[in-house]
């Protein structure tokens, strides 16, 4: 099994529980034992360090699983739509959009709002306009 697959999956997995109410609860609770035992440890700077810590560590990973998690579910839907337009009515010069830049996608935002709006006052359904606007 490759080092890509093993990945992948134990970012779903983690993922996956990471999302979850009993995390949540969990570390919830982490927090309030680590708090109550403020007191215990004279609120010393090992006891702060310790939630530091382990915070950080666990931010900074989760970080990078969330990308990673994100980039796959991005590219994916992307991939998806990018069917759907090749198979349908719509113009294919809409596949690949995502490539552009943040200015040129605004741009097709832009004019595919203006021609929703232009077929609205002719009375088009929005899936006929969908395909008229004019783009480079």
């Amino acid at each position: 099994m490759s080092i890509d697959r093993v990945f992948t999956e134990i970012a779903n997995k983690v993922a996956h529980a990471a999302g979850k109410p009993s995390t949540f609860i969990l570390c919830c609770m982490i927090v309030v034992v680590w708090a109550v035992t403020g007191p215990l440890f004279g609120f010393s700077d090992t006891w702060q360090l310790i939630i530091n810590t382990g915070t950080t560590i666990i931010t900074f990973l989760m970080v990078f699983l969330i990308q990673n998690t994100q980039n796959r579910d991005g590219a994916a839907v992307q991939t998806k739509l990018d069917e759907l337009i090749r198979v349908g009515k719509a113009e294919n010069r809409f596949i690949g959009i995502e490539h552009l830049t943040e200015a040129e996608v605004e741009e097709f935002r832009v004019k595919c709002e203006q021609a929703a709006m232009r077929a609205d006052k002719r009375g088009k359904r929005p899936k006929e306009a969908a395909a008229s606007p004019t783009i480079r």
